[in-house]
């Protein structure tokens, strides 16, 4: 039912989400304008109407009229008050108007007065429609929520129609949070794939990552991730299975500055892997992996990061590795996209299904 679901509707939420950045770039092309009601200006353009509530160094809390209280970092967006609105206008407000020669002063008043409530309600809706759609607000109410907890909603569609009928969609969700010395990583991705009608891919995915620094070159790392693939096959028999991989590792930092980092390291993995086609089966088996992890910011404000790993059974002298390689552009202070290939061979679980994917992400930061 889900995926049904899902395929129906996942072309209205792309064009929200399209219109949520157009939106974006379209407020970020207008200058502001004078209001009786304090207005909240982002970065990028967007603007939310309202009232400011409170305002520190670090933090602006706004009441805005349709979105509630937003908590905002003060580096992320300006407020212009109301009052300095009404001096902006107070000066054209002064200059009189003469009365249209044979027009009585009260209906030239009334006249006035009629246009003045048109403009403004024309105004109200184009700014309901933008701000209902605006991915700062989305953000800022994201943020409000999860707190300090840092994080990104990303999508993913593609629709072939050549040989075959393809269609795939892609939804992710992570979260991540930093202290002193521990950093901690939560992320959850759902995968779906037809191929003229029939289920190819039906894989949801969660991994957490927890890393504790000891000092500035040596950390441990304890990373969970569990999957469940309902649409597996191997050796052209149903593969069906969920698979809990148990990482835990020790490292050092070779190279950490603002825009490099490397850290190597090595690791225990337990695998557990419950089949649940063609038979209902369990196997667990232990493997030691190689890692490393890399962070590099290039010119024109794109992050790269990679995780390279090796796995090697000493028991069953089986050896497996896998990749992840990612390139993410930030076009504004929420609005992201990401270029992903990820590579997984000879899995040490002895079941789960080898892949290649290549993959191209729109994302909401907050």
């Amino acid at each position: 039912m889900l995926p049904f679901v899902m395929k129906r509707f996942f072309p209205i939420l792309s064009a929200v989400f399209l219109a949520g950045a157009l939106s974006g770039i379209a407020g970020a092309a207008e200058p502001p304008e004078g209001n009786s009601r304090d207005v909240l200006v982002y970065k990028d353009g967007d603007r939310v109407r309202g009232r400011l509530v409170n305002k520190t160094d670090q933090l602006v809390v706004f009441q805005s009229d349709r979105f509630g209280e937003l908590r905002v970092p003060a580096d992320n967006a300006v407020v212009i008050l109301a009052e300095k609105a009404a001096e902006a206008a107070a000066p054209l407000a002064a200059a009189p108007v003469p009365p249209a020669a044979g027009t009585p002063q009260k209906a030239q008043e009334a006249a006035a007065e009629k246009a003045e409530a048109a403009a403004e309600k024309a105004e109200a809706e184009r700014v309901f429609i933008w701000e209902k759609f605006s991915p700062a607000v989305l953000a800022a109410r994201l943020r409000a929520f999860f707190g300090p907890w840092h994080g990104r909603l990303a999508v993913s569609t593609e629709v072939v129609s050549d040989t075959a009928d393809r269609s795939h969609l892609s939804f992710e969700a992570q979260l991540r949070r930093k202290w002193k010395s521990d950093e901690v990583q939560l992320k959850g991705r759902y995968d779906y794939s037809e191929v003229n009608e029939l289920t190819s891919t039906d894989m949801i995915k969660a991994d957490a990552l927890w890393r504790h620094e000891f000092s500035k070159k040596a950390f441990a790392l304890y990373r969970p991730s569990v999957e469940w693939n309902r649409a597996s096959f191997r050796g052209g028999l149903p593969n069906d299975y969920v698979l809990l991989q148990q990482e835990i590792g020790v490292g050092i930092t070779l190279l950490s500055t603002p825009a490099r980092k490397l850290r190597v390291g090595v690791s225990e993995n337990l695998f557990d892997v419950w089949n649940t086609a063609p038979v209902d089966s369990h196997l667990s088996k232990t493997a030691e992996s190689a890692f490393i992890e890399t962070e590099l910011r290039l010119p024109g404000g794109i992050l790269m990061t990679e995780r390279g790993v090796y796995y090697y059974s000493f028991t069953t002298r089986g050896d497996g590795w896998e990749n992840r390689l990612e390139f993410t552009k930030k076009f504004t202070e929420t609005l992201s996209t990401a270029v992903r290939h990820e590579l997984r061979r000879g899995s040490p679980d002895g079941r789960a299904q080898d892949y290649t994917r290549l993959k191209v992400l729109f994302g909401l930061d907050f």
